[in-house]
C-alpha cells in the first residue's frame, strides 16, 4: 500500500481523506498493525489506481514458491518483508531494483547475501 501510494506521489493524508479515514490509522494499516475491511481496501484501490488483487499478488509468490512447510519460518519470512516494505529504503531498494535487468538483480541479491553473511560472522565474533 505503502509503496503504490509513493509511487503514486499521494501523502497518507490524502489517501486517508479519499477513504474517510484519519492519517493514522491509513499509517496503521500501512505497518500492517491494524486490519483493512474489505470495503476500505476496495476504496483504497481505487483511489491507488489499481486492483485489489494488487495488494495479495506477492502472497501467491510466498505460499507457493518460498513456502518452507514449516508455518513459523514462512510466517516469519512474511513479517520480515513487511517490515522490509514499510521502510523508507524497503520502498526504494523495491522501485529501483525493479528497474534493473535480471542479471543485474541477482548479482545485487548475492552482494547483499555476502554483506549480511559477513554481519552475522561479526556479530558471533
Amino acid at each position: 500500500m505503502r509503496a503504490r501510494r509513493k509511487a503514486l506521489g499521494l501523502s497518507q493524508t490524502q489517501l486517508a481523506d479519499s477513504v474517510r479515514i484519519t492519517f493514522q490509522q491509513l499509517q496503521k494499516y500501512e505497518r500492517g498493525a491494524n486490519r483493512v475491511s474489505a470495503s476500505k481496501l476496495y476504496g483504497i484501490a481505487m483511489t491507488l489506481q489499481t486492483s485489489v488483487a494488487w495488494f495479495f499478488e506477492g502472497l501467491v509468490v510466498l505460499d507457493t514458491d518460498a513456502a518452507t512447510g514449516d508455518p513459523a519460518v514462512d510466517e516469519r519470512r512474511v513479517q520480515i518483508m513487511q517490515r522490509f516494505m514499510a521502510s523508507p529504503e524497503g520502498v526504494e531498494l523495491a522501485t529501483l531494483l525493479l528497474q534493473l535487468p535480471h542479471g543485474q538483480r541477482r548479482q545485487i541479491v548475492s552482494l547483499v547475501k555476502a554483506l549480511g553473511e559477513g554481519e552475522a560472522v561479526g556479530a558471533e565474533a
